[in-house]
């Protein structure tokens, strides 16, 4: 059997350790990123069940000391990116899957450093003594069970995974530390009787494919037996840009659901054009109030990255999901992503025909227009700032309970 020489990193309760390592006053106290929503807890806030996503007025109720900050993202980038370089001086396998997160691959390094728990805990020592933040590490022999050991190696901890103990140590976690479950998945199962890893892993293949569909439940079921063969990609380009808005319980009304998909496309398409990539494939999902979410998508004839057109094409595809779904008044989660991109795309012109889709054609004189218009908008936010111009729909609109700057942390790079 292999031996366990794959690292997963994450910076415990990031964005609050920050702000307590910014402010020492704060240490020790409950404390929020946040205001009319809780970006980010601290762990003696989240003792009082505060978390992530939480109107900022619930938690004051839960934690009337509670402290809110309101965010330094720069300095969140900064120590990110300073956290990974420690990774990096051991091995040049690093492969980062957020800002405060990365996978490692220490197998050709332990002659130079060390076996893997040692080199684990001098990346620990490191980060605490350089950086001033704690961070948990879990050390595996597959990505999968590296990344559930770093959970249960919080706070500030470290787990090894000794590979002969595999499945004693994974069976008997609670289901929802996999990957890929979230609380849909996650009350889905609970309803059948699920609750452990080792509970799924000896459902049966057919019940939890009538339960989950066949691609999740596949995947759910290799995982829980360990059945990972993801190597470290340290240098992989993505083909898909994505962003998402959680909403609370608002009704599924054009009046909420237009300004929250023009602002998701604005930040999708500005990535998409500094890149140079636009994409042909369209896809919107929707969530209702009980965590039930669907799904719908388009294939271009073109790709586009222009903001008005993913935003009019996003909305229909909303529409198209709520018209099935006729019994959903209120909606929880709207998110876009575009993939199939593309690169260097030589724009075929339109004739001015009159098609009805005309002004979502890339090569219209309507849609060169909208090209040309972002264009613009791009140049004026790369030297005065994001906040220098955009859509009047959003500038005029209220004013958005997460920041951009914050959302642009969690949001993947191309």
């Amino acid at each position: 059997m292999d031996s366990a020489t794959i690292l997963h990193a994450d910076l415990d309760a990031f964005y609050a350790s920050v702000e307590q390592l910014l402010d020492p006053s704060l240490r020790g106290k409950p404390i929020a990123v946040g205001g009319g929503v809780v970006l980010a807890a601290s762990y003696e806030a989240k003792v009082f069940g505060i978390r992530s996503g939480m109107p900022g007025r619930r938690a004051r109720e839960l934690c009337p000391q509670l402290v809110f900050v309101g965010g330094h993202f720069s300095e969140y980038r900064r120590l990110g990116d300073a956290a990974i370089a420690v990774l990096n001086d051991f091995t040049p396998l690093v492969e980062r899957i957020s800002i405060d997160e990365a996978f490692a691959d220490v197998a050709g390094c332990t002659h130079l450093f060390g076996p893997p728990a040692e080199i684990a805990r001098a990346i620990r020592h490191r980060v605490r003594s350089e950086l001033g933040l704690p961070i948990s590490i879990g050390v595996a022999r597959t990505k999968h069970l590296a990344k559930i050991a770093s959970q249960v190696a919080k706070p500030d901890g470290l787990v090894v995974v000794d590979p002969d103990r595999e499945l004693e140590f994974l069976h008997d976690l609670p289901v929802d530390l996999m990957w890929g479950v979230g609380p849909a998945t996650k009350a889905r199962l609970a309803a059948t009787g699920v609750l452990t890893i080792g509970q799924l892993a000896r459902t049966s293949g057919r019940s939890l494919r009538q339960l989950l569909g066949t691609a999740a439940s596949d995947k759910l079921t290799a995982l829980a037996w360990n059945r990972d063969p993801r190597e470290i990609r340290t240098h992989h380009r993505a083909n898909s840009a994505g962003a998402q808005s959680a909403l609370g319980r608002k009704p599924a009304e054009v009046h909420v659901i237009r300004p929250a998909l023009r602002h998701l496309a604005d930040r999708i398409c500005t990535r998409l054009r500094a890149r140079d990539r636009p994409g042909r494939t369209v896809t919107v999902r929707v969530r209702f109030a009980d965590l039930r979410a669907v799904t719908r998508s388009v294939t271009l004839d073109a790709p586009i990255s222009a903001t008005a057109m993913l935003a009019e094409i996003a909305e229909e595809l909303v529409h198209t999901a709520l018209a099935q779904n006729p019994g959903e008044k209120t909606i929880s989660l709207l998110a876009i992503s575009v993939s199939n991109l593309e690169e260097h795309v030589a724009l075929q012109l339109d004739l001015p025909l009159g098609l009805a889709d005309e002004p979502r054609r890339p090569g219209s004189g309507r849609g060169m227009a909208r090209w040309a218009a972002d264009r613009a908008v791009d140049r004026i936010r790369q030297r005065f700032g994001w906040d220098a111009v955009g859509y009047g729909s959003l500038a005029l609109g209220p004013p958005r309970a997460v920041p951009d700057a914050f959302r642009e942390l969690a949001e993947k790079e191309l």
